[in-house]
Parts: structure tokens; sequence; C-alpha cells
């Protein structure tokens, strides 16, 4: 998220924060409802601009340099980096979301109306998460929509594509609610997506794969567990990966758990929140 949009996402959130409890909602529901308002009073950023991004990805490695690249697996290659480019826009979505709705709430201090408000700490880490996923699920959505005509991808597995990506964009919901509560600078935050979470979606498989790769590559591609997830969601789009399917969401829900989990300490402890 640039410098510009997080501000634009500041003044969004600022004017929808004090709603909701006259309105009747739940807690929940009015924490969910904000962080939607967040999303899509700037879709043009927060949605569209990510979309914008995998799409010129598709036209330019997949369909320009797709003739000159061998097969993966009897796919064509635009076909193949669909899933990982769809996972790449997603959980960095999901990651931006949450820490940047966090990070400006206990700059401007608004949070402090959320924590204060009648709800209980799973109420507000769920509702934090809900947000991202809502807005990753938007972007995944869009991608979708004009990648069926774009390259012909259909969905083989739905309800495991759909298992893989609610997962998912917990865990990076989770992460970014982390960072979003311990960054001390916008910088800190920009820090992880950039310098973490971009390298390790690269070297998840996301434009190869990762059986290609000579060892000791291989071996190390399987410690990653951005690998597992990209995994996941090729197969449930395409029917086939580089590994199971069970161990992907095995691995994936074993790196969202401790994720939510920690969020949760946090938010019912108030470490870094109550100061």
């Amino acid at each position: 998220m640039s410098a510009v949009e997080a501000a634009s996402a500041r003044n969004a959130t600022a004017a929808v924060s004090d709603r909701g409890w006259r309105g009747g909602l739940s807690g929940l529901g009015w924490l969910v409802r904000r962080e939607c308002l967040r999303v899509f009073k700037l879709w043009t950023q927060t949605v569209l601009a990510p979309i914008v991004s995998s799409i010129l990805f598709i036209l330019v490695f997949g369909l320009s340099l797709g003739a000159r690249i061998r097969d993966f697996g009897g796919l064509d290659y635009e076909v193949f980096i669909v899933p990982g480019l769809i996972t790449m826009a997603m959980v960095q979505a999901a990651y931006n979301n949450t820490s940047a709705s966090v990070f400006q709430g206990r700059q401007d201090r608004y949070i402090n109306d959320v924590l204060s408000a009648p709800m209980h700490a799973w109420q507000v880490n769920l509702g934090y998460a809900v947000g991202g996923v809502v807005r990753s699920l938007a972007i995944g959505l869009g991608l979708v929509a004009l990648a069926i005509p774009l390259t012909g991808i259909g969905v083989e597995h739905p309800l495991v594509l759909l298992a893989a990506v609610l997962i998912g964009l917990i865990a990076f919901s989770a992460l970014g609610t982390i960072v979003g509560i311990f960054a001390e600078t916008f910088d800190n935050h920009t820090f992880v997506s950039n310098i973490v979470i971009l390298p390790l979606v690269f070297l998840g498989g996301v434009f190869y794969s990762v059986v290609a790769l000579p060892a000791p590559w291989e071996q190390v591609s399987h410690a990653n567990p951005l690998f597992y997830l990209v995994n996941a969601v090729r197969y449930g789009f395409l029917g086939q990966g580089d590994v199971g399917i069970g161990l992907s969401l095995a691995v994936v829900a074993a790196f969202a758990l401790p994720l939510y989990g920690w969020a949760q300490w946090l938010f019912t402890t108030g470490r870094k929140l109550k100061a």
C-alpha cells in the first residue's frame, strides 16, 4: 500500500469509525462493516489496482512469452501462472488491509474506540480478519472473471479452492494484524510486505514448477509455507500440483493457526494497544 493510499484509507476509516452503534448493529457486525467501507470507499486503490497489476503479469508473462515457454504438465503457460498470480494478489491484499487498518488506528487513536466497545477480543480479531478476507476475495473474484476469457482457465475442485483461499487469507490477515500492532512507522509494515511476503510468494512456484528446480532449491522451496498455499490454489483451479493436496492444506492450516492465535492473544492482553 502506498503512502497516498494509506492517507486516503485513514480519512475513509475516520469517516466511518463513529457509525454503526446507533444503527443497531452488533459489535462484530459494526467492525466488519467499517472495515468493508474502508475497502470499497477506495475501491480503485484497494481492489482495482491489484487486479490491473495481476492482469498485466498475465498479459506480459503468459500471453506474450507463453508461446516460447514449454508447457507445464500439458498446460499452457498462461494457464499455469494464473493461480499463483491470484494467490499473490490476494495474500498481499489481506496483509496490507489489516496491517494498515490496525497501524492507522493506533497512530490516530481511534482503535481505542474499538477496544472500549462492548466486544470480546475474539470479535475484534475476527472483525479485522474479515475485512482483509473481503478485500482479497473481491480482488480474487475480479481476477477470475477476467482470467477465464483471457486464458480459458477453469475450476476443477471448487471446495478445495475455497478452503485453501480462506485459510490462507485468514493467515495473512492475522499476520497483518500482528505487524500493525507492533509497527512503529509506516515503513515497518511495508517492509514485511515487500521484503518478506513478496519474495516468498515468487519463490513459492508462481511462475514455475518447483519440481523442475535443481537440488537443493527444490528442498528449500518445500520449507516455504507460501509454496503450499500456491500449490493448493493451483490444485483447486487445475486439478494438479507439485505435492499432495492434503499436505498442502495441512501446512497452510499449521501456518494460519499460530498467527491467528497470536493476533488473538494480542487483543486479549492489550499488548501494544493499551499504552
